[in-house]
């Protein structure tokens, strides 16, 4: 087995944890408390359980990790979830952290840069702010590194196959938002070779409890709009990191902006759409970040509990549009 395989199993290992199902017993170990506390929180529904056949409760491994993060409770024992001893172990700031980050995909230590993403993400921190400012700023310090010959093309290459290993673990470890939820699909044009962010985008869409999903890479709009019209989705997002042709560009936006402008929200991203391209362009909101996506997202939300049409107050510090706000069908 090559080396590549071998951390491509690891991943799928990873995720099948993330996805097993333990006894309430087997968590109180694992975090140190008694049974009979862990047992209360189930039937408050702070810990999601599941029934076997024969009526016994289980817990899935990534409702443990989503319930570690909003209680507060340390992971003690990580071998009894079946996860590695060391999850959960480091408390990091968030600056170390990039900078631990950006030399564990530096030297290719997958499970380093694990460790690292999921020490935040038990420690409370939300997805956007691992990807803001520990993914993104680490990969954007390798590409400066890249651009001024002191890393090789390998490394940033290897660095951006962790990157979406790591975050297709980190999906795993937020539970699927529940039918009624809001819906979100996105994606980057067809001239647009990036994954990165649009895979983020999708993930902090759906801690956010949004049933979102990135429908990847060079995408045309012909294709973007036929997607829309068949998903029907509260919000769209356009990840443009590339361009070849701005012009170009432009005038297909335009025609996909007025095809679906009635129909949902589009918020638009990423370092190509330069000021002075933004205001050519018409968009229900921009943002620099996961997080500015992440506020928008939340406003959108609350006001599918207010009139249908209306002006969407946005108090993200992304710029906006007027526009009509669709609600989810119930």
């Amino acid at each position: 087995m090559s080396l590549w395989q071998h951390k491509l199993v690891q991943s799928v290992q990873w995720r099948n944890r993330l996805r097993q199902l333990v006894t309430p017993k087997q968590v109180a170990q694992a975090i140190n408390v008694s049974e009979s506390s862990l047992k209360r929180w189930c039937d408050r529904g702070l810990l999601k359980t599941v029934r076997t056949p024969g009526g016994h409760r289980r817990v899935a491994v990534a409702d443990v990790v989503e319930f570690l993060r909003k209680s507060g409770h340390d992971l003690v024992r990580p071998a009894l979830l079946g996860l590695p001893s060391t999850t959960g172990q480091g408390a990091l700031a968030v600056s170390r952290a990039r900078d631990q980050m950006r030399d564990a995909l530096l030297a290719g230590d997958v499970e380093l840069c694990r460790r690292t993403a999921f020490d935040l993400h038990l420690a409370g921190k939300s997805v956007s702010v691992v990807c803001d400012f520990v993914l993104a700023a680490s990969m954007h310090d390798i590409g400066d590194r890249w651009d001024c010959e002191e890393a090789e093309i390998y490394q940033e290459r290897r660095a951006t196959m962790i990157c979406l290993r790591l975050l297709s673990e980190l999906r795993s470890s937020i539970p699927a938002p529940p039918e009624r939820k809001p819906s979100a699909l996105g994606g980057t044009p067809e001239c647009d070779p990036y994954l990165i962010p649009t895979t983020m985008a999708e993930i902090v869409l759906r801690q956010n409890g949004w049933r979102a999903q990135s429908l990847g890479s060079r995408l045309p709009f012909a294709t973007l709009v036929a997607a829309i019209r068949d998903v029907r989705p509260q919000l769209f997002w356009l990840s443009v990191s590339h361009l070849d042709d701005v012009d170009r560009f432009l005038a297909e936006y335009r025609a996909f902006y007025d095809e679906v402008r009635s129909q949902v929200a589009v918020v638009v991203g990423g370092r190509a759409l330069t000021e002075s391209l933004r205001r050519q362009m018409e968009y229900s909101a921009y943002g620099d970040t996961m997080q500015h996506l992440e506020a928008f997202a939340r406003t959108l939300q609350r006001s599918f509990r207010q009139e249908p049409r209306e002006e969407v107050s946005d108090r993200s510090g992304m710029s906006k549009r007027s526009r009509s706000v669709k609600r989810p069908d119930k």
